[in-house]
């Protein structure tokens, strides 16, 4: 579906909202990813769109490391990419053996589990407090994140309650991010090739879409800045919930 001619008018308006939206969610705000997620899905069919979306998601890392890369706290990237690693690759071979009907909606459930401890843990701050500190943790939700951005490239929320466990600042957890899903994302792409999700029949629909994504991390800057630490941590959970709920239903 890469002819200009097989993608109607309203799907154009709709895709040009998702890759503002990758650009949006890259400045942190990771929880509108799921936006993305939908319009890719409901133009190029939910797998296929894994690989479509994929170079777009590069796109808004490199623009995003040049934005706040300089804020990244590498001790969190290097913790969480080997595992991360590892769960890429259980999610390469989950995606030949489950339907997504199956596995997307365990996904959300997972990801709603995680933003409700987190709710829990702002209103009593000793609730499981060793716990995000812990090498258990960061090697779990590190092969979480690597499974879920493999099959529904749903990653950004999970990898944002592991940050606000941590009570990570909010330009280090943009920075941090940043770093941490340009290099995850690059190490997708020989899996999603070796599955045909890379398309060079989409290229010109992505060439197209490409210099929206800098426009939506400009807009999600300017309004991340003006954003409260406490109110920051609040929206982000926000989010993250819809996000779940979403690949739930």
């Amino acid at each position: 579906m890469g002819d200009f001619s097989s993608i109607t008018v309203f799907e154009w308006c709709l895709l040009c909202i998702a890759a503002i939206g990758i650009g949006i969610s890259k400045s942190g705000l990771s929880g509108i990813s799921m936006v993305h997620v939908m319009v890719f899905a409901y133009v190029f069919g939910a797998l296929p769109s894994t690989g479509v979306v994929l170079p777009m998601l590069i796109v808004g890392d490199i623009s995003a490391t040049f934005a706040f890369g300089r804020h990244a706290n590498w001790s969190h990237v290097r913790r969480m990419l080997p595992p991360a690693l590892v769960g890429v690759t259980l999610g390469w071979l989950f995606m030949s053996r489950m339907d997504e009907a199956v596995y997307q909606p365990v996904i959300g459930g997972i990801i709603l589990s995680l933003t409700l401890v987190q709710i829990i843990r702002l209103w009593r701050t000793s609730f499981l407090e060793s716990v995000p500190h812990s090498k258990w943790f960061s090697l779990a939700m590190g092969i979480l994140v690597g499974v879920t951005t493999m099959m529904a490239n749903a990653a950004g929320p999970i990898f944002a309650i592991y940050l606000l466990s941590l009570s990570v600042p909010k330009m280090e957890f943009v920075g941090t991010g940043a770093w941490f899903f340009l290099l995850l994302n690059v190490l997708k792409v020989p899996f999603s090739y070796q599955m045909g999700l890379i398309d060079l029949s989409t290229l010109n629909v992505k060439l197209v879409l490409i210099p929206l994504i800098p426009v939506g991390l400009w807009i999600g800057k300017s309004v991340v800045g003006r954003i409260p630490q406490k109110a920051f941590n609040t929206i982000i959970l926000i989010f993250t919930a819809i996000a779940a709920i979403r690949l739930m239903i």
